[in-house]
């Protein structure tokens, strides 16, 4: 038996299901049985807060009333038809309505199944477009469009730019953006490798720079980088406002509109990848609404249907639909699609959860909210090991650090963040880190009496795991 075998030997029904990014040798799997509001239910009868929504998804708790009608309405019509040629009349729904609620001119709404697919229709789209377009300004719908077959790949524009720490899922794509090498590096002999800009962090800055002088310096290293490539760029790719898997890195206040404004100037798409951000995660419905910025293409998922089903959407400005239609010979169509693209029973989920977000306080809630659960945090910000307490709305990362003043790191092998986790279940709140940021991103619908008792719960692991005695411990 090989030391492979002998650490993962185990029951082959017990280790039927296989986890994502989870080490199986020696796993004891969390099975849940149930769940109500913010709270699930364990098979062996735990109780426990669902302190990061489900992975970042769950916006209006678990089972609620009104999403419940409508998945089970939409069970007595239809449950599932392709969207290859055709449609139901929910997802027709849903797309007009994402077009009616997204920022600016956005109206042409591509279904997938989550966000890393929709991160690589995105992807597709900006790279067919400019094969499509002789000649085009970003912004405009007026296009002097040629076959896809006599452009071939004149226009040079083959290539992205993704900044430092990016995470824009798993497909190969979406990985290839990825700048979180911890994730990647095993997959580099078979990903592209796009333009690497700044990773824009406010707790990090670099030599020199201040919180007054930040957002013109990450502006100006990013318009470096145009300047020298746009004629090769097809697409900037950013996270607006917080760079999430890469630890919850907030950007400087003003970049994300600095960057319209320079891919507008240098002709190249901006795409925006809202799949963590998006539906109300940062106060607004959208993260780009805190700037007043349109992207060329934006990325939706997560949050869509309220994190009750899989769906994702990739929505596109009208120069970039425009430059797909054509005779059918020409073979200009979008060449990509999904099988349960634009789902009949994901799009009722979505339509609920949007019902919802727009009749209720919801929306205007999560600031308050968010500075209250902050407020509780605050006894942190004392601990000689927590570097940082960072967010928008209710997405917050508590960076967990060696040394307070030089913002050194722990030793990886330590496992801080996943032991404070791990204390935290003890505590009754499920949570889920980053290395050593511990990420607090509850359901929109949280009450302060359950943002209270999250606070407390982490506050008290953070208190134990990094007292003295236990940091020496691996």
């Amino acid at each position: 038996m090989t030391s492979q075998q002998s650490i993962g030997s185990r029951d082959p029904m017990k280790n039927a299901h296989w986890h994502g990014f989870t080490q199986m040798a020696g796993l004891e799997p969390l099975v849940i049985e149930s769940a109500q509001g913010c709270w699930l239910q364990t098979v062996d009868g735990r109780r426990l807060f669902d302190g990061v929504s489900s992975l970042w998804c769950n916006v209006h708790g678990h089972r609620n009333p009104h999403i419940d009608a409508a998945v089970e309405q939409q069970l007595k019509k239809v449950s599932h038809i392709t969207t290859l040629g055709m449609s139901c009349e929910t997802t027709e729904r849903l797309a007009t309505k994402l077009a009616e609620i997204t920022p600016g001119d956005l109206g042409h709404v591509f279904f997938s199944s989550d966000g890393s697919s929709a991160v690589e229709a995105a992807l597709k789209m900006a790279f067919q477009y400019w094969q499509q377009c002789e000649t085009a300004e970003v912004g405009s719908t007026s296009l002097n469009s040629t076959s896809l077959s006599s452009t071939s790949l004149s226009t040079g524009k083959t290539k992205y730019l993704a900044l430092s720490g990016a995470y824009h899922g798993d497909t190969t794509g979406a990985v290839s953006l990825g700048g979180i090498k911890y994730f990647h590096k095993l997959f580099a002999p078979i990903l592209f490798t796009p333009i690497r800009g700044p990773i824009p962090c406010t707790y990090r800055y670099p030599d020199g720079v201040t919180p007054e002088t930040a957002c013109e310096h990450y502006a100006r290293e990013i318009e470096n980088l145009l300047e020298q490539h746009h004629h090769e760029l097809a697409a900037v790719v950013i996270e607006p406002l917080v760079q999430g898997a890469a630890g919850i890195i907030t950007h400087p206040e003003g970049l994300l509109l600095r960057l319209r404004q320079l891919c507008d100037q240098y002709n190249v798409l901006l795409i925006c990848d809202e799949v963590a951000v998006g539906f109300g995660r940062t106060g607004k419905l959208f993260a780009c609404e805190q700037e007043n910025v349109t992207p060329d293409i934006l990325c939706l998922g997560k949050g869509l249907t309220g994190g009750y089903l899989p769906m994702a959407a990739t929505i596109a400005r009208p120069h970039i639909y425009e430059a797909f239609l054509a005779e059918i010979k020409e073979s200009k169509q979008f060449f990509h699609g999904h099988t349960f693209a634009g789902n009949p029973l994901a799009a009722a989920a979505a339509l609920a959860s949007i019902e919802l977000l727009e009749t209720t306080t919801i929306l205007e809630d999560v600031t308050t909210k968010s500075a209250f659960l902050i407020e509780q945090l605050k006894p942190l910000l004392d601990h000689p090991h927590v570097g940082n307490i960072r967010g928008r709305g209710l997405m917050i990362g508590i960076e967990l650090v060696t040394d307070k003043s030089t913002r050194a790191a722990f030793d990886p092998g330590l496992l801080m963040g996943k032991r404070v986790c791990d204390e935290a279940m003890k505590g009754g709140v499920w949570l889920r880190p980053l290395s050593d940021v511990v990420v607090v991103m509850p359901p929109l619908v949280s009450t302060d009496d359950e943002l209270d008792f999250l606070a407390n719960v982490v506050i008290n692991s953070i208190e134990k795991v990094c007292e003295p005695s236990s940091v020496v411990r691996v």
